[in-house]
């Protein structure tokens, strides 16, 4: 399992979810947190992230890795899956509060990955067109209306995927919330 951090963020961020997985019977070799230059353009992102995944399928002799990302991890992740061959290396999917269509509060911000999560950018233009839940991998998104940093709330709904409304959880809560936690341990087992 490959855990995808959001702008601005780091492995670090993961440490209660990965805390939880462990606690399910998960080991230290199986749970990879990973960290990577956030201000990139996510297309630089998903090709770092491919060379990741197969390092996790070498290393623990899988045929599939699980990939759970928080926010802009979403969408790094999700060129991945649809545009660098990740779509047959993964078994299931995970977005917890992602701008997968884009968010206003990008608008503030001017670094290469921001500018592509504001709504209607190239990049997600690009991402969104024709099928948004690509290859046999399955697809889970989880988003809440009380989500500060998503503009609009609903942009984290993937066509094709499990799309689930949670209920008042913050952008960072995300992280942390033990009925999230235990709804993702359940999506990918």
């Amino acid at each position: 399992m490959i855990f995808v951090h959001g702008w601005n963020g780091s492995a670090s961020n993961w440490n209660e979810l990965v805390a939880d997985f462990k606690a399910d019977g998960y080991t230290d070799g199986e749970l990879t947190a990973w960290n990577y230059n956030t201000s990139q353009s996510n297309k630089t992102t998903a090709d770092q992230l491919s060379a990741v995944v197969d390092d996790v399928l070498a290393r623990t002799g899988a045929t599939e890795v699980d990939i759970v990302t928080h926010s802009m991890g979403g969408l790094n992740s999700r060129w991945y899956l649809k545009f660098v061959g990740g779509a047959d290396k993964v078994d299931d999917w995970v977005s917890l509060a992602g701008p997968n269509h884009g968010t206003t509060s990008a608008n503030s911000c001017f670094d290469a990955s921001c500018v592509e999560m504001r709504p209607g950018s190239e990049f997600l233009t690009t991402l969104n067109d024709g099928d948004e839940s690509p290859g046999a991998v399955s697809y889970g998104t989880w988003w809440s209306t009380c989500d500060e940093t998503i503009d609009p709330d609903d942009s984290t709904v993937v066509s094709g995927a499990r799309n689930t409304q949670t209920g008042c959880i913050t952008h960072l809560g995300f992280l942390s919330d033990d009925g999230v936690s235990q709804d993702v341990r359940t999506f990918v087992a």
